[in-house]
């Protein structure tokens, strides 16, 4: 997380989304498969990681290696074929509401007041061992059982959740700038889906644009011709600006699927 202005001048809290290489793997048709999508090969890993089933199935692919491989259905026919390499420039600008799916942290067994929200039994007249206890969980002999979806201890979390309206801020090649909260840890997968555009976004403020930056040139060397009797006062020479290292960034699903920093 981290935040930036809008033009307005409001706080906005960011979520920084990393974009993975997304390559077109398989196309389903209505024909051959009875409903249409397409398969990306998102990521990239070492080729040794790659097992034999894959290798086959990726055989008409040069040199991908991919991490997951997600399926995205579509309604309409799309113009896309193998090998195609898919930018979530292309599909999502600033502005636009989108929708998050992914998987949330997993915790554990948890108790029912960590995963429900429990208040707990009383802590005075000699219960010290109910403080965290669910109490009752149904009648007697009328109905003789726990009713089906009581709320109890248990696995808590490694869910698929779905956020909804959320505002893409900044959006590139290989980073998206979503406005709120997303589900899932660091380095999990995500699926963003478009569902809108915002209107009244006002987009952000001016320092935080990306903007073109000039290349710094030498000033041009003054040849006025200087007389013998003239002395020339000492001028300050303009150096050459020397090359910056730029520092590498590590890049974080409409783009369908994406990995989240």
């Amino acid at each position: 997380m981290t935040q930036t202005w809008d033009a307005a001048g409001a706080r906005l809290p960011i979520t920084i989304l990393s974009t993975p290489k997304q390559v077109v793997s398989y196309l389903k048709t209505t024909d051959s498969d009875g409903y249409q999508a397409v398969q990306l090969a998102i990521g990239d890993k070492k080729a040794t990681r790659i097992n034999k089933p894959q290798s086959g199935h990726l055989k008409k692919l040069e040199s991908v290696h991919p991490e997951y491989l997600r399926e995205i259905r579509i309604n309409d026919e799309i113009d896309l074929k193998l090998g195609d390499v898919i930018s979530p420039s292309t599909i999502l600008t600033a502005g636009d509401f989108v929708q998050v799916t992914g998987t949330s942290k997993g915790k554990g067994f948890a108790g029912v007041v960590k995963r429900h929200n429990f208040k707990g039994g009383p802590r005075t007249h000699g219960q010290s061992d109910r403080l965290r206890a669910p109490g009752s969980i149904g009648q007697g002999t009328d109905p003789g059982r726990v009713w089906p979806g009581k709320r109890m201890a248990g696995h808590m979390g490694d869910v698929t959740k779905t956020t909804t309206n959320l505002t893409v801020v900044k959006i590139s090649d290989n980073e998206i700038w979503l406005k709120g909260l997303v589900p899932g840890p660091i380095g999990g997968l995500i699926k963003i889906t478009k569902i809108g555009t915002n209107s009244k976004f006002p987009g952000l403020r001016v320092s935080d644009q990306p903007q073109a930056t000039k290349d710094l040139q030498p000033e041009a060397a003054d040849t006025t011709p200087v007389s013998v009797s003239d002395t020339p006062e000492p001028t300050s020479q303009v150096k050459s600006p020397e090359p910056s290292a730029s520092k590498n960034q590590t890049s974080a699903p409409t783009s369908p699927e994406v990995s989240k920093e």
